[in-house]
This record gives C-alpha cells, sequence and structure tokens, in this order.
C-alpha cells in the first residue's frame, strides 16, 4: 500500500503539488500518492479534512492558505520556526500525534540566495502580504 500525502488548501483545485510531487515519486521509486484536498470554506473544514486524512491512513499532508494557522493549533507539537511564526505549512502524522514545522522562511531565503543569487545579509527587504506565509518569512 502506497504512503498517502496531501496538500490542503481552499481552493486547491489549482495546484500543482500532485503533479510534481507524483513525478518526484515515479523519478525516485517512492510507493506514495499525493493529493489534493479542499478543506472548504465554512468554519470545521480544516479539521474533519485534517482528521478524514488521517483516519484514512494519510503520513503527512503540506498545508496552505487559508489553513495554516489552523494547522498549526492542531499540533501536539510544533518545531520552533513554526512556534515563532504562529503558523505551520507542514504536518507530520506519527504516532498518533500531529508535528508541524514551517519551511516558508527558509525557503524564501534559499530561494533568494541561492536560486536567484541575491545575498540578504546586511539588507533591507520589503516583504507585502499578511498570511500564514508571510508569518513563516519573517
Amino acid at each position: 500500500m502506497p504512503d498517502r500525502y496531501a496538500v490542503i488548501g481552499h481552493p486547491i483545485a489549482h495546484s500543482k503539488s500532485p503533479l510534481i510531487h507524483g513525478l518526484f515519486a515515479q523519478a525516485t521509486g517512492q510507493d506514495m500518492v499525493y493529493e489534493a484536498i479542499d478543506g472548504g470554506a465554512g468554519p470545521g473544514g480544516f479539521g474533519r479534512a485534517l482528521a478524514a486524512f488521517r483516519a484514512a491512513g494519510g503520513r503527512g499532508m503540506n498545508v496552505t492558505l487559508p489553513f495554516k494557522l489552523e494547522a498549526l493549533a492542531a499540533a501536539d507539537e510544533a518545531s520552533q520556526d513554526a512556534r515563532l511564526a504562529g503558523a505551520a505549512n507542514a504536518l507530520r502524522f506519527e504516532g498518533g500525534r500531529v508535528l508541524a514545522q514551517n519551511f516558508d522562511g527558509i525557503g524564501l531565503v534559499r530561494d533568494i540566495e541561492h536560486n536567484l543569487g541575491l545575498p540578504l545579509a546586511g539588507r533591507r527587504v520589503l516583504l507585502l502580504g499578511a498570511g500564514g506565509a508571510t508569518r513563516g518569512a519573517l
């Protein structure tokens, strides 16, 4: 049986994550399924979707808008980055527990410094946004 992973958000139909992760799994010989889950617009949708995914054997999920704050609140344990950000963009399910992490900040810095070749040390940066990804970058 393949490992199950997902990305959850609302809306989520536009997400390329299932395609990207599916191709990566295929290229590296991993037996996994990666799906998109719409957590819905109403209250409680994220919690219900999270519980259903875990009950179906999900191993972990990426979290995108508007659920990054709810993801942190649902966690039993959070990394320092997630706690400092007040938001989580990744959840791992292990031993009946939900573990939260936030990779938004380190991902942004790595992209700017390594992919764009722009060193950030000693520079001022204007960051526009107010959501969970912005919290992770600060």
